[in-house]
């Protein structure tokens, strides 16, 4: 069997009983449910009260497996806040064709935009940003497809942002199209750093008021960290971007291309048919238009 063979249709708590009683028989008698959070990538379901199995949920996802079991150990000493904790490590069978993790459940609640709004929570964050950002990389993995390419250069999206920028008409497209002449204008030449490629509010978890962990890692990699500035133009606005802008302290290259991959992802989003994600593109192209007409601070 083959990790083509991993389908996200075939991943149901039958299948992680299964996989479990196989390989992990000490757990095999927990229940087992899935979680609505999991999102596109992977499938997570909680395990008893304080565990959680994640599987990949199609071919391209697999690699981001053994990135994070072998990754997320050595990052979380670095961090302030909480990330997924390796528990076990699930090996490809006969039942599923790939790896798979059990991890601790971290309790919390998905971020909203109000919380993400609050100065302090985006200080938080930008915070764990700039420990991701000056975490030890020796051995780390560059970007590629792993990563989404994440962490590499918005160059490689080039022909495909070009291709939709007929999206938008008129002052739009010229608004658009400078933007990604900015961003390309703009090449990373610093340092290779942690950047953690999709930090988006359903990573994000709230304890109590504020910024208790971050989860998902599968997009991350060392790189240039501009795709993590996208969060300014999906989430934020008034004093609490300024803060973050403040504390997450990169140059206005980084902002530039930041700019490039929100342009990319909004541009994507508009003619998306998942509920809520034309509504969200619209509303990450309206901020870095507002931005560039000068209509926001």
């Amino acid at each position: 069997m083959t990790t083509d063979a991993v389908d996200a249709a075939r991943i149901d708590a039958a299948l992680v009983r299964a996989l479990l009683a196989e390989q992990h028989p000490r757990w095999a008698a927990l229940p087992v449910r899935p979680v609505a959070r999991s999102g596109n990538d992977h499938r997570i379901f909680r395990l008893g009260d304080d565990l959680a199995v994640r599987l990949p949920s199609a071919p391209g996802y697999v690699p981001q497996v053994r990135k994070e079991q072998t990754w997320l150990p050595r990052l979380a000493p670095a961090l302030p806040l909480p990330v997924p904790e390796v528990r076990a490590v699930g090996e490809p069978s006969a039942h599923f064709a790939a790896p798979w993790s059990v991890y601790g459940w971290i309790e919390g609640e998905p971020a909203t935009r109000e919380a993400l709004n609050r100065p302090e929570v985006a200080a938080q964050l930008a915070a764990f940003l700039v420990a991701l950002r000056g975490a030890g990389t020796t051995g780390a993995p560059g970007p590629g497809e792993h990563s989404a390419h994440r962490g590499g250069p918005v160059s490689h999206w080039d022909d495909e942002v070009r291709a939709m920028l007929d999206r938008v008409h008129g002052r739009e497209r010229d608004l658009a199209a400078g933007l990604w002449r900015d961003a390309l204008a703009a090449p990373f030449t610093g340092e290779p750093a942690w950047c953690h490629g999709d930090v988006a509010a359903p990573n994000l978890l709230l304890r109590d008021g504020a910024l208790g962990a971050v989860l998902d890692f599968g997009c991350a990699a060392v790189g240039d960290t501009a795709c993590d500035t996208v969060l300014v133009w999906t989430q934020l606005h008034g004093e609490a971007r300024a803060v973050f802008r403040r504390e997450l302290a990169v140059d206005e290259g980084t902002w530039a291309r930041g700019r490039g991959w929100a342009l990319w992802k909004g541009l994507i989003m508009l003619t998306n048919t998942p509920p809520g994600q034309a509504e969200l593109g619209r509303h990450v192209l309206d901020e870095l238009f507002a931005e560039a007409t000068g209509a926001v601070a």
